[in-house]
C-alpha cells in the first residue's frame, strides 16, 4: 500500500505572488492614469495659448472654429474676452 502526503506550500507561494502582483501593477496603473489625465489638461491649456496668439496675428475663421471647439464659446466676442483672460 502506498501513502503520499501533498503540501499545499506551491498553492500558497503563487497565491502570493499573484497577490503581490495586483498590489504592484494596481497602483502602476492608477499613476500612469492619472499622469496621462494631466498631460491632457496641459495640452489643452497650451493648445488655447497658441491659437490665442495665432488669432491676435492672424483672425481667420479657422482660428476662431479651433478655439471655439476648445473653450466651448460660440460668440467671437466671447473668445476675443477669454483670450485677453489667457494671456494674463
Amino acid at each position: 500500500m502506498k501513502f503520499e502526503l501533498k503540501t499545499e506550500n506551491a498553492n500558497y507561494s503563487k497565491s502570493f505572488s499573484l497577490i503581490f502582483a495586483v498590489v504592484f501593477f494596481l497602483p502602476l496603473i492608477i499613476i500612469f492614469c492619472d499622469v496621462a489625465l494631466k498631460l491632457g489638461i496641459i495640452s489643452r491649456h497650451y493648445q488655447i495659448e497658441h491659437d490665442c496668439k495665432l488669432l491676435t496675428v492672424e483672425k481667420s475663421k479657422s482660428n476662431f472654429k479651433k478655439l471655439s471647439k476648445l473653450s466651448n464659446l460660440n460668440n467671437k466676442q466671447k473668445i476675443w474676452e477669454f483670450c485677453k483672460e489667457a494671456a494674463k
